[in-house]
Parts: structure tokens; C-alpha cells; sequence
């Protein structure tokens, strides 16, 4: 066991106003480190302690490795919290920190790597009985009918994909056995021009899937939990913007199999610390991509719906301590909703920096809003544009969407333009309301919008 005395926050805004709360229920003394644009930012003027360790831009502060490490060792810190984004991934950085002597409070680095790979983590996942996206093992073989019969296995639509690509270079969606061949040769000549790399492989091809992610809890003596999950499948670019727990339509049964499968997942890799596996999941079946190694951004709808503190789990799993909670102990009670509240243009989606003239939170019952802003603070053009997450728990998913739509009418940043007209008009979709939305649903719903 290694009690820890003093945490050096390795982060910025929300996320580390969030860790320096627990560490003072915890009675831990606080380092912030921060850049030289995020004096002022309120976990800085809280914290027992800070070092600024750079410029503005984060690849000279909040992603300088050897800043961070000194800045725990000038302050004897016992141990760095990654929060999310920035290191908190970086299998070298927590290789760093344990090799400097300090506890990184999340994974172990080698676990990091692991589930880091896209391709290692699919096969880890595999060989713990993790349903994946079907498709070709491998490369897909330069003969017709090698690959007719694997499409015919995996079933219709496929999208065929670049092994060495990304950008949707290389990809194409096909429909049918005739138009097979012909696209195989179309994504080879594509994955070619844009990677020099002709291979191609192939997966099922999921219309229209809903984003759906299991949270899990492990510590150092082989206990593993899972915290039920949440349904973040209102995104625009591949970015979250509203999430939600339990996900709407997902049976106790259907929870209950693949937290299973998850908990025995993680035991298998030697999993420690908090964790979320994330999947596709469309037609009644769960489909892996890939795992977060972090505690995430949208943390707090399960926070509010288990009555956890994850991030005082993740502190008490660094200090070497058992898991107290059993899985029989967590119950999912009612509903919980997040909107990720940006400082941007709610049309165009422009980042919008500048200082916060007024600022009036909202509140009343069932609302949580986490947040490091306040009037007169100045949010900086450096870095992401999320300057708070408005929460809303009820009885049900009707009653949280009722406290939600009064909490955004409620809440006043004025100075800088951000995204809570789009937030209310999420709110007020029916095809939302009535849980029909899915990843390219926002896409769809601003396009009609527009």
C-alpha cells in the first residue's frame, strides 16, 4: 500500500477542477501544472500548489513529459493524474512517471500499448470471447472466389478497407455480390495512390449503429467491475457531444452478458484502474472497437446514476487498495444525461475564444455542472473548446430530458458564443426523445436543419 499525500494534475480545465475536488475530500494536497495561457484557470488558484511548465501551446506544456516529471519532483509529489486527452494515453509518459518513482494513477504502460493498437486490442478482445466487427482475418486474398465466399460469410453490406490507411481513403461500401470485385479492385488502386500499400481487408458494414460503452473498475489483486453504460451515439465528427446512462433499450440481461464479458476481458490483460470499452452495437449486437484506457469525459452520467466517485475508485486502485464495491453492490438508478457545453460558433462550429462578461450556472434539483469557468475568465484560443458538461439526473430518461431543457434555458455565458441553442434544439428532437437517434443522426438532423 502506498498512501498518497500530494497528486500533481497533469491536465487542464474541467477534468482537473474535477480531480482536484476529490483530492480535497481525500484530505490530498494538490499540484496544478499549467501552461503560461492558464494562470487563471480556477483549479490554479485552488490548488495547495503550482509550477507553470510552458508556453501556451500544448506540445510545450501540457504534452512536455520531462516538465511534468520535474515539476512532481521540485513539488515531492507521490503520484500524477493523467485526467483525459493530452498523456493520459501515453504508454511512454506512465512508463516515465513509475520509472521516476512517482504512482501513475491509471494503467499499467504495457496494458496501454496493448489496447492501444487497433489491431492488438481486437485480437486480445477476440480471444476473450469480446464480440468484434466480423470480417477477413487478414489481408483479403487476390482470388474472386476466396473473397465472395468470406463477403457471403460475413454477410451483406461490407465495407472494404485500406490495412494501411485512414481518412476514408481506400474504403467502399458494397451492397451486393455483382459490385464485389469490382470495388476490391477500386479501394486496391485507391490504398495504393494514397499509401503505396495495395492491401485491403474487409468487415461487415454497419448502417446505421448506435455508439454504446461499458465502464469498468479494476484493481491491482484481480478484482474486476463493470458500471453498467452509456449511449454517446449523438456525435458530430466522430465527436461526442450529448451522452447518456443506462442506454435507452438495452435489457438488464443484455447489460448484464456484456459487462460480463467486458469484466472478463479486462482480467484477462491484467487490467488496473477505471476503464471504458467501447462498441458498436446495432440489431441487438454488441460489435468492440477499441478500449480507453482513461477516465472519459463523459464520466459523470455514470457517476450519477451508480452513485460512484470514479475518480476517488481510481485514486484508492493507485494506492494499492482492494476494490470495496462487489458487483451485486451497483445499481443503476435512474437516468442521467450530459451536454458537453463548447465555446463555439452553434452554427458553424468555429471555435470562439475570448472573456466571459457573465456567467450564471445552472442549477436546481438534479443538476450537476462541471465547469472551471467564471465572469472575467478569458477562455484561451490554445486548446479544446469545452468549457463545461451540464448533467441532468431524474426518475426516468423523460424527466432528466425535462431538468436538461429548464438547466439550458437556465444557463447564461455571455461574452463568447457557445453551442447550448444547438444543445436545446437537441433536446427538443423528436427523434431524440424518442431514443431513434443514432452516430449519423446529428449529421442528418443539422443537414434538414440547414
Amino acid at each position: 500500500m502506498h498512501q498518497i499525500k500530494k497528486v500533481l494534475i497533469a491536465n487542464r480545465g474541467e477534468i482537473a477542477l474535477r480531480i482536484l475536488r476529490t483530492c480535497r475530500e481525500l484530505g490530498i494536497k494538490t499540484v496544478a501544472v499549467h501552461s503560461s495561457a492558464d494562470r487563471d484557470l480556477k483549479h490554479v488558484l485552488m490548488a495547495d500548489e503550482s509550477v507553470c511548465i510552458g508556453p501556451p501551446p500544448a506540445s510545450g506544456s501540457y504534452l512536455n513529459m520531462a516538465a511534468i516529471i520535474s515539476a512532481a519532483e521540485v513539488t515531492q509529489s507521490d503520484a500524477i493524474h493523467p485526467g483525459y486527452g493530452f498523456l493520459s494515453e501515453n504508454a511512454d509518459f506512465a512508463e516515465s512517471v513509475e520509472k521516476s518513482g512517482f504512482i501513475f494513477i491509471g494503467p499499467r504502460s504495457e496494458t496501454i500499448r496493448l489496447m492501444g493498437g487497433k489491431t492488438s486490442a481486437k485480437a486480445e478482445m477476440i480471444k476473450a470471447g469480446v464480440p468484434c466487427v466480423p470480417g477477413s482475418d487478414g489481408a483479403l486474398p487476390e482470388d474472386e472466389n476466396e473473397c465472395k465466399a468470406i463477403a457471403r460469410k460475413v454477410g451483406y453490406p461490407v465495407l472494404i478497407k485500406a490495412a494501411a490507411g485512414g481518412g476514408g481513403r481506400g474504403m467502399q461500401v458494397v451492397r451486393s455480390e455483382e459490385e464485389l470485385i469490382g470495388k476490391i479492385d477500386v479501394a486496391r488502386t485507391e490504398a495504393v495512390n494514397a499509401f503505396k500499400d495495395g492491401t485491403v481487408f474487409l468487415e461487415k458494414y454497419l448502417e446505421t449503429p448506435r455508439h454504446i460503452e461499458i465502464q469498468v473498475l479494476a484493481d491491482s489483486h484481480g478484482n474486476v467491475i463493470h458500471l453498467g453504460e452509456r449511449d454517446c451515439s449523438m456525435q458530430r465528427r466522430n465527436q461526442k457531444v450529448v451522452e447518456e446512462s443506462p442506454a435507452p433499450g438495452i435489457s438488464k440481461e443484455q447489460r448484464a452478458e456484456v459487462g460480463a464479458l467486458c469484466v472478463e476481458a479486462c482480467k484477462r490483460i491484467g487490467y488496473r484502474g477505471a476503464g471504458t470499452m467501447e462498441f458498436l452495437y446495432e440489431n441487438d449486437q454488441f460489435y468492440f472497437i477499441e478500449m480507453n484506457t482513461r477516465i472519459q469525459v463523459e464520466h459523470p452520467v455514470t457517476e450519477m446514476v451508480t452513485g460512484v466517485d470514479l475518480v476517488k475508485e481510481q485514486i484508492r486502485i493507485a494506492e494499492g487498495h482492494e476494490l470495496k464495491l462487489k458487483q451485486k453492490n451497483i445499481r443503476l438508478r435512474g437516468h442521467a444525461i450530459e451536454c458537453r457545453i463548447n465555446a463555439e460558433d452553434p452554427e458553424r462550429f468555429t471555435p470562439s475564444p475570448g472573456e466571459i462578461k457573465k456567467y450564471h450556472p445552472a442549477g436546481g434539483p438534479g443538476i450537476r455542472l462541471d465547469s472551471h469557468i467564471y465572469s472575467g475568465y478569458r477562455v484561451p484560443p490554445n486548446y479544446d473548446s469545452m468549457i463545461g458538461k451540464l448533467i441532468a439526473h431524474g426518475a426516468t430518461r423523460r424527466s432528466a430530458i425535462a431538468r436538461m431543457q429548464t438547466a439550458l434555458t437556465e444557463m447564461i455565458v455571455d461574452g463568447i458564443q457557445t453551442n447550448i441553442p444547438l444543445q436545446r434544439r437537441i433536446m427538443g428532437d423528436e427523434g431524440f426523445r424518442k431514443a431513434q437517434h443514432h452516430i449519423h443522426y446529428l449529421a442528418e438532423m443539422l443537414a434538414r436543419e440547414k
